[in-house]
């Protein structure tokens, strides 16, 4: 029992765009012992200019929010703070959303619907070093990954530029850091995007960096 309650605490930020859900969560882990809730944000720009500053074990993701993605905000930590554990929660059943949580380095991805023990435990999972995704989601991303799909001839109307951009947003690159890495104007980057979206008939960053996926699975 003193080996337990010698173990260091586990530093956790929250992102959720309800009040209620961030309330309800930090109840939850506030009961725990060993945890604390170090900061919380509505916002994914809140979140990202925080979690730097605060330097938590774990951040605790939202997927959807009004002014964004979680998963963003997952790459954007993981970039400026790659000690730093993202756990991506959401209510949503989304394969694609999984993949792009993976390409941005989340550690684990887990359904609202996760009772708030097994939280707890994913929590600890995510600070001790480890990494879980629900299994229930994995197995559909996996079998989505074997059926595989005709991608070749799709990708034979971009051209080399557009290849190149469409393999960095799949490495999870936002459009600042591709500008960056290409030497282009941001505006630049954008104009390629969205003409690789419309060749390939995707609709989202997301879809892109699945198919970019797909294409090197």
């Amino acid at each position: 029992m003193d080996a337990v309650r010698e173990l260091p605490t586990v530093r956790v930020f929250l992102l959720d765009d309800h009040e209620i859900v961030r309330r309800g969560v930090r109840e939850v882990l506030s009961d725990t012992g060993g945890i604390e809730v170090v900061g919380e944000a509505s916002t994914g720009a809140e979140a990202a200019a925080l979690v730097p500053r605060l330097r938590p074990d774990v951040a605790l993701l939202d997927a959807r929010l009004e002014d964004g993605s979680g998963i963003d905000v997952c790459r954007d930590i993981r970039a400026a703070c790659p000690e730093v554990g993202c756990l991506i929660l959401t209510s949503y059943d989304d394969d694609d959303a999984l993949f792009a949580a993976i390409m941005a380095g989340a550690a684990g991805y887990l359904l609202k619907q996760i009772r708030g023990t097994d939280l707890v435990g994913a929590i600890r999972t995510i600070a001790a070093g480890g990494s879980l995704l629900d299994p229930a989601v994995t197995a559909r991303v996996l079998a989505r990954l074997r059926e595989g799909s005709d991608v070749g001839r799709a990708s034979a109307v971009l051209g080399t530029r557009e290849r190149e951009i469409l393999v960095l947003i799949a490495e999870g690159l936002t459009n600042r850091q591709i500008a960056g890495r290409l030497h282009l104007s941001e505006k630049t980057v954008k104009n390629y995007v969205s003409s690789i979206l419309d060749k390939l008939g995707l609709s989202s960053r997301t879809q892109a960096a699945v198919y970019a996926a797909r294409r090197h699975a």
